[in-house]
């Protein structure tokens, strides 16, 4: 079921995606059970394990250029019993070239390459793929936007996400804020050809 709890993960001292968060990630995804998937700045492997969990017939890479987060993906995949997922340490674009073509990007961490891990996905990315960016900078949304803004085979759109969770204070319950979020979507969709125009005189 879409929505792990976020207190059933292992997660040490990396970042993870919240629930909320995760859950409309992997619902732009639009991740069937066939589908090959990647996972860029995989963290804890929050998002890695539940895409591996629908693309049970698939398989999921998991990117993440830092040891520690490596260790924790390994964990929380063995404690979900994930066996589909291979995780590549490695900070994108590198590590990226042994990969096959996928059916979706999901893209965390860039670690400030992101137009190169952009053109690199692109290039393993057919028709009717998907891409989908969890942004937490302007910058990164800035840039996201720029690229796909420059390419027509892509559709795109983008929201900003705002969680609050209800804290319990004894007798009162107060609003938490987590850090908004931009979600940017992107479909690679054929080009659309000029239709032939016949005029007559």
């Amino acid at each position: 079921m879409l929505g792990i709890d976020d207190e059933r993960f292992i997660r040490g001292k990396i970042p993870m995606t919240k629930r909320e968060i995760r859950i409309l990630t992997l619902v732009n995804a639009q991740i069937g059970v066939n589908d090959i998937v990647i996972d860029i700045g995989a963290g804890t492997g929050s998002i890695s394990i539940e895409a591996a969990k629908i693309a049970t017939n698939g398989h999921v890479f998991a990117v993440e250029r830092k040891l520690e987060g490596v260790k924790l993906i390994e964990k929380n995949a063995e404690k979900f019993s994930v066996k589909n997922l291979t995780i590549i340490n490695a900070e994108a674009p590198d590590g990226l070239s042994k990969i096959p073509k996928i059916d979706v990007a999901i893209i965390g961490g860039s670690g400030g390459f992101l137009n190169e891990i952009l053109a690199t996905v692109d290039k393993k990315i057919d028709k009717g793929g998907r891409i989908v960016l969890n942004c937490i900078t302007i910058q990164n949304l800035s840039t996201a936007l720029g690229w796909f803004k420059c390419r027509k085979e892509y559709k795109y759109d983008a929201v900003q996400v705002q969680i609050n969770r209800l804290k319990n204070l004894g007798f009162y319950d107060m609003a938490e804020a987590l850090n908004p979020v931009y979600i940017v979507t992107a479909f690679k969709i054929n080009k659309i050809k000029a239709p032939n125009i016949l005029i007559f005189q």
